[in-house]
């Protein structure tokens, strides 16, 4: 659990992080480098929760040995899918990170958003409903197993 107050913000209370798979922890299909050790650390303090629509057909094999939820979505109306998943599981104890149009619900949904603008780029919707935008995945992880990093961004 990440317990936080944001000065000028919000107090965070955080049990559960949702990713999207595709253009945020992985690039056509691939974990990017480091992303699985990150995850670990991050596993530690907040359940795990990939929610993707696996558009390579490699999530499964590509989240082997992380200890996670893999939710695949079908190919119809993924935006509110993921949404309802962030509800789901509780919108005030979650973190939701993604970069793509159909990422935009949940991202906002969460008690905090979190979009990465890496390589595949981030849909500008989804940009415009985070809290923070970060430059990599790895950038974005971090921030939730060094929760100061949190004040530092979203203080007033």
């Amino acid at each position: 659990m990440i317990d936080i107050v944001v000065p000028g913000y919000k107090k965070l209370l955080l049990r559960h992080v949702v990713l999207d798979y595709n253009g945020t922890l992985a690039r056509d299909g691939q974990l990017l480098d480091g992303v699985r050790t990150s995850l670990s650390k991050v596993g530690e303090c907040l359940e795990l929760h990939i929610v993707t629509a696996d558009t390579f057909g490699l999530a499964k094999s590509g989240m082997k040995g992380v200890r996670c939820k893999l939710s695949v979505l079908t190919q119809e109306c993924q935006a509110e899918a993921k949404r309802q998943y962030v509800r789901d599981l509780g919108s005030s104890q979650t973190v939701a990170i993604g970069n793509g149009r159909n990422d935009q619900l949940m991202v906002k949904e969460a008690a905090l958003g979190i979009v990465v603008l890496g390589k595949e780029g981030a849909a500008v919707e989804t940009i415009l409903a985070a809290d923070i935008v970060c430059g990599s995945i790895l950038d974005a992880l971090e921030l939730l197993f060094n929760p100061k990093r949190l004040v530092a961004t979203l203080r007033s």
